[in-house]
């Protein structure tokens, strides 16, 4: 059994973060990205998180020294509007080949967690409505299924819808 641990993000785990994204970005419906972030990309993207904002990585300390991450997550603005500041949208996303660990349980219970200590009321969550696993993932951590986005994202040439769940703090 691997032993995963979480920590903060830094620019060095750019390249792994960007793998596991990559990858379902030209694979799955699990983000609406349509174009693979490069490098640069990742790296910026990674720049741009901190304090409540903080990406978190999964590593597997086992597999190599300084650990593989294997799955990370983040807390990122609900809305611009100044009204909707105490909320914020989680987004989670782990390598292919480690789901059903509870690898995304951790991830997520650490984002929660996260948004507690930070202040903010309500956590949100977009999810494809055809992603059982991730929604099922939301229900154990406490979320509510509060809407359905109708058709609100087009990818692979469908019409996709998205389930918006919500868990209060």
């Amino acid at each position: 059994m691997a032993t995963i641990s979480l920590r903060l993000a830094t620019v060095a785990d750019a390249e792994q973060i960007r793998t596991i994204y990559n990858h379902e970005v030209m694979h799955t419906v699990a983000t609406f990205d349509l174009v693979p972030r490069s490098l640069a990309d990742q790296q910026d993207w990674l720049a741009a998180r901190s304090g409540a904002f903080a990406a978190v990585v999964a590593v597997d300390t086992d597999a190599e020294p300084g650990g593989d991450v294997v799955g990370f997550g983040a807390l990122s603005p609900y809305k611009e509007r100044a009204a909707y500041r105490t909320s914020v949208e989680n987004s989670v996303y782990v390598d292919r080949d480690r789901h059903g660990q509870g690898i995304g349980r951790l991830l997520l219970e650490e984002l929660l967690s996260s948004a507690e200590l930070s202040g903010f009321h309500a956590v949100f969550a977009r999810i494809n409505a055809s992603g059982e696993a991730s929604i099922a993932l939301h229900r154990r951590c406490g979320y509510e299924l509060v809407g359905i986005e109708r058709e609100v994202g087009r990818k692979f040439n469908r019409w996709h819808d998205v389930a918006l769940m919500e868990r209060l703090l």
